[in-house]
């Protein structure tokens, strides 16, 4: 099942890059590019359009022709794409973090025709899921106590599971492990997932509940089957002695017969014949 969640996750994280670099506006992924577009045409008689950050340091003029002039440095670098008045922001970082406004001076004064409030967030960092302890009440029932850690935090939860059906005791509430980031634990159609995210990206590790607590009892532990076993094993035992038995009585036999025969040789000088060698056997035997 592991395995299952894994190629799951995995499909939807390709799906998301398969999209493209450029993030929609709002919260985006440390090192992805963002597209800054206006909202609607400039005014008539625009004299250029400026994109701002923060309101106040200008990073691009646009002329009426849609000619881009760079006036202030960017972490990443710019790209223009085709769209008039639109800039891409490259690799974008923490520090980029902020109000993107596009602002287009007229004659008669300045209107703001597009604004943005961006915040960059990095990757959260990987978690594991342990199970501490494992209380068994009854071979139908149990409790277990999990961690769900991160390097620098974690946050623990106790679940009960009867007959195979699992809950969580309590639901505890998640705990903060970075700045807008969430580490909680929840059961989830039996499994248990351990999960640190923020807007951007997140992690998991998971467990599925019914391997700590088996809803059934194991069929060959069964009492008929564990019966049927020791017949089995008496029947075996008592063949093998009756096997043993009957190979040393008829060793017994062949070695009476042998010395029987060598003491009746030597006595008459003659050696017996098979007829006689035969008769000689069943007085052995009797």
């Amino acid at each position: 099942m592991r395995s299952c969640f894994v190629l799951l996750f995995a499909s939807l994280l390709t799906s998301c890059e398969a999209q493209g670099t450029i993030e929609p506006i709002g919260f985006v992924l440390k090192g992805r590019d963002l597209l800054l577009k206006l909202h609607a045409d400039p005014p008539e008689g625009v004299l250029f359009v400026d994109w701002k950050i923060n309101k106040t340091v200008t990073l691009v003029r646009f002329d009426p022709s849609g000619k881009a002039n760079v006036l202030h440095s960017f972490t990443g670098g710019f790209e223009f794409p085709e769209n008039k008045f639109s800039v891409i922001l490259k690799n974008l970082q923490e520090v980029d973090s902020g109000v993107y406004s596009a602002v287009a001076v007229t004659s008669t004064g300045d209107k703001l025709v597009a604004e943005y409030k961006v915040t960059v967030q990095g990757p959260v960092s990987p978690v594991e899921l342990t199970v501490d302890r494992v209380d068994s009440r009854s071979s139908e029932s149990c409790d277990f106590h999990v961690t769900c850690r991160t390097h620098n935090s974690h946050i623990s939860s106790t679940f009960k599971c009867f007959k195979g059906v699992c809950s969580q005791e309590g639901g505890e509430r998640p705990e903060l492990a970075t700045s807008e980031a969430s580490l909680q634990v929840y059961l989830l159609n039996s499994v248990i997932i351990c999960d640190h995210s923020n807007k951007v990206h997140w992690t998991q590790d998971f467990f599925p509940a019914e391997h700590l607590c088996p809803s059934k009892r194991d069929p060959s532990l069964h009492p008929g089957w564990m019966a049927a076993v020791c017949i089995l094993t008496v029947i075996i035992v008592v063949m093998i002695v009756v096997l043993i038995v009957w190979l040393y009585r008829q060793m017994k036999i062949i070695s009476s017969k042998k010395n029987l025969t060598e003491y009746i040789s030597k006595l008459t000088g003659r050696t017996l014949t098979p007829e006689q060698d035969e008769h000689l056997l069943q007085l052995c035997e009797t």
